[in-house]
């Protein structure tokens, strides 16, 4: 009975530290998985992101109210969303064309995204690219996205703002 007793409160001790350790290891991957927006005086809407561990700004947000998580690119020319999360979402494939990325030029599809959401953050009416060849679960918030957003980087702090 005691042997079971031990084996059990370290199977249990165990398991709460694997939950611990995946969290932690979430956290560093995406530091900022509940934004939290403020309004300036001014009317602005500002979201403060900070760097993960590997120096990529990640953020939580969603696609046509579909939680999905970003990854800032200043390098890609759209919105750059994997099929499976296009599909999740509701977005309609257009017509097909082509694109120059780090792993060759691929096939992509047009497409508008209806809202997207980042912390207090909402843009409306996107042009995006759906990404077959993409895979994961991590949409490149390109430039048709980021232009209509003033940025600034201070350390390791990006504050996103919009008026």
């Amino acid at each position: 009975m005691g042997t079971g007793m031990l084996v059990l409160a370290m199977a249990l001790g165990l398991a709460a530290l694997t939950g611990a350790f995946d969290r932690w290891l979430g956290e560093q991957a995406n530091p900022n998985s509940n934004l939290q927006g403020i309004v300036g005086p001014d009317g602005a809407r500002e979201v403060v992101l900070e760097r993960n561990r590997q120096g990529h700004y990640v953020a939580s947000g969603k696609i046509n109210g579909l939680p999905v998580t970003f990854l800032l690119d200043t390098g890609a020319t759209d919105v750059a969303i994997p099929a499976h999360i296009a599909e999740a979402a509701g977005l309609e494939r257009g017509f097909p064309g082509r694109a120059s990325t780090a792993n060759g030029t691929v096939v992509v599809y047009a497409t508008r995204i209806d809202q997207l959401t980042l912390g207090n953050i909402i843009l409306r009416d996107l042009s995006a690219s759906i990404t077959p060849s993409m895979g994961g679960d991590t949409i490149l918030l390109g430039m048709s996205a980021l232009q209509r957003i003033e940025f600034s980087q201070r350390g390791s702090r990006l504050t996103l703002r919009v008026i």
